[in-house]
């Protein structure tokens, strides 16, 4: 292996590459992962400094108080390619300060600039090749940090590990989607950790969503822990109602995370003269929606599908099926921003950065 010094990254290459043993006509979405990782650990108070090299396992003690307590944050991303070759990010300053928002409130370290995003830009670099061309394809991003400071005291841990890992992908499809509303479950509550992308929270999501897939659906429609009556997320994904010609979703809280793929819908939306209202939506309403045919689309909005249709919900046991229709506004949506992340439409709000 070589090893170098660049912009304040050591530089670990692999001494051979995996990529032309990869199919990338059939991946599985986050099974495959590139040469490459990016590490930096925090102790004594500061970052050290960073590191890229080969990708693989690494030994940590099994005190270590991510184990014990759960101090494990994530993000995802994605880079695409333009036919110029150009590699891009989509609003990498969202994820960012998104991650540090769950880095506070799980009392980690927050993680400066330099590392999360010169750090980032330093590894997409090195991998480039790995971002293929293609609308539908990308390299998925997951930055992440766990606690790996040891003991099984119940406080903070001392020490931290940060990590960049990236996934090739291609188109995402998930056959149809069909959700159950929940009326038990919760997905998080009011002063709890749900805005923040906890590895907890979605640990806690697959009994449930076991549960729902048993019963022949494939997600589940989260509502608010009090009384199971507003609609506020669709699996991992926020979720978003067409009513007539409105859109609606709800807004964003300690129990709802605080989507980058929602609001550049929303801000597309409103561009295109869409009508978007904001505000919590009831149970209730949908099923009068569904009854009267005013229903038209649900959709999950999130960075690994973009837009993931809905065809129908169940609630207490009775089954309402979506119509099919040619003017989806999931689709429109879905066309447009994608267009905009891979650089075949002008992008107007300055979202896509150049790496």
């Amino acid at each position: 292996m070589s090893t170098k010094f660049t912009n304040e990254i050591d530089i670990v290459h692999a001494p051979t590459s995996k990529i032309e043993t990869i199919d990338f006509e059939n991946l599985t979405f986050g099974t495959v992962f590139t040469d490459h990782m990016f590490v930096c650990d925090f102790k004594d108070g500061q970052w050290q400094k960073p590191v890229i090299k080969p990708y693989e396992p690494f030994l940590i003690d099994p005190s270590a108080k991510v184990f014990h307590y759960g101090q494990a944050i994530f993000e995802g991303m994605k880079a695409y390619k333009d036919e110029l070759e150009s590699v891009w990010l989509f609003r990498p300053d969202e994820n960012f300060h998104r991650f540090n928002h769950s880095a506070s409130r799980l009392a980690m370290p927050e993680v400066t600039e330099e590392v999360f995003i010169d750090g980032l830009k330093a590894l997409l670099n090195i991998e480039r090749e790995w971002v293929k061309k293609g609308v539908g394809n990308s390299l998925y991003i997951r930055p992440f940090m766990i606690a790996i400071g040891t003991g099984v005291i119940a406080q903070p841990s001392s020490q931290y590990r940060f990590m960049i890992i990236l996934s090739p992908a291609s188109a995402y499809y998930s056959g149809e989607v069909k959700v159950i509303i929940a009326e038990h479950y919760s997905r998080a509550a009011n002063g709890g950790i749900g805005a923040a992308k906890a590895a907890g929270n979605y640990s806690a999501q697959f009994y449930p969503t076991k549960l729902a897939n048993e019963k022949g659906f494939q997600q589940i429609i989260w509502t608010d822990d009090a009384t199971h009556t507003k609609l506020e997320e669709a699996g991992t994904m926020n979720v978003f109602f067409r009513i007539n010609d409105t859109l609606y979703t709800a807004p964003v809280s300690e129990r709802i995370l605080d989507g980058i793929t929602r609001k550049s819908l929303i801000d597309i939306a409103k561009r295109d003269g869409i009508n978007v209202e904001i505000r919590p939506i009831t149970v209730q309403e949908l099923i009068d929606a569904a009854k009267d045919g005013t229903l038209k689309e649900i959709f999950g909005a999130g960075t690994a599908a973009v837009v993931n249709p809905i065809v129908g919900f169940s609630y207490q046991e009775i089954y309402y099926e979506l119509p099919k229709i040619e003017n989806s506004i999931a689709l429109q949506l879905k066309s447009t921003l994608t267009a905009i992340q891979h650089k075949l439409a002008e992008d107007t709000f300055g979202w896509t950065v150049k790496v």
